[in-house]
């Protein structure tokens, strides 16, 4: 309830203080399983892409987010999952959520890249995304997202009002069992998820780096 309330709240408000465009949004479809990928480059890129798509958007978010019941409530109502982030046990945990919902027939949108990147490049993306397109069967859309980093810049509470969004989406993949077949897991894991983040770079015109964006030495990067 409270994730529609504040959609039918905040979509007329956002288009009236952001030119906000969606080329490819026809590419989503109205119902069944799917994943979003798209890159993060600000806070704000989890209020606009669910604005761009009719239909409810879940994120898995970081678990500090519902620490205070104020911000937990805002969260919660705009779809967000809390997820203790780290490697290992805490990295399938994370994947086993996200199963359960993509089982649900939910489109879950997911950040490849694991967290905001600070410069104006697109990174090299974890294969969480291909491994959850192969284990259940459902096709990836890329997503690119630009401008909500003059909107709100990393470390900064306050918006800037009037700037242009673009959330753009392309074509969807799917990662299938015969490609795993052919080149071994772990290298169509890898392929796929390297070709999904080029895809996501050209959509949001950011140069793609084939490097990681920079996390705790103790967070897996798979």
């Amino acid at each position: 309830m409270g994730y529609w309330l504040l959609k039918i709240v905040l979509t007329p408000v956002m288009l009236v203080l952001y030119r906000i465009r969606t080329p490819g949004r026809r590419r989503v479809p109205a119902r069944g399983a799917m994943i979003l990928a798209a890159n993060h480059q600000s806070f704000c890129d989890s209020i606009f892409l669910p604005l761009s798509v009719p239909r409810r958007v879940t994120y898995l978010a970081k678990a500090e987010y519902f620490d205070d019941w104020r911000s937990a409530w805002f969260f919660s109502a705009v779809g967000q999952i809390p997820i203790r982030r780290g490697g290992g046990s805490e990295s399938e945990r994370a994947l086993e959520t996200a199963r359960g919902l993509l089982g649900e027939g939910r489109l879950l949108a997911l950040y490849p890249e694991g967290t905001r990147a600070d410069d104006a490049c697109t990174h090299r993306g974890h294969t969480g995304v291909a491994r959850l397109s192969l284990d259940c069967a459902v096709p990836v859309i890329p997503v690119g997202i630009s401008g909500t980093s003059d909107v709100q810049p990393i470390g900064r509470n306050r918006w800037h009002l009037f700037r242009p969004v673009t959330v753009a989406f392309g074509e969807p993949r799917t990662l299938s069992g015969d490609e795993v077949e052919r080149l071994g897991e772990h290298e169509a894991l890898r392929q796929f998820t390297d070709v999904l983040m080029h895809d996501i770079a050209a959509l949001c015109g950011r140069p793609y780096v084939d490097e990681y964006v920079a996390r705790p030495a103790s967070v897996d990067r798979t």
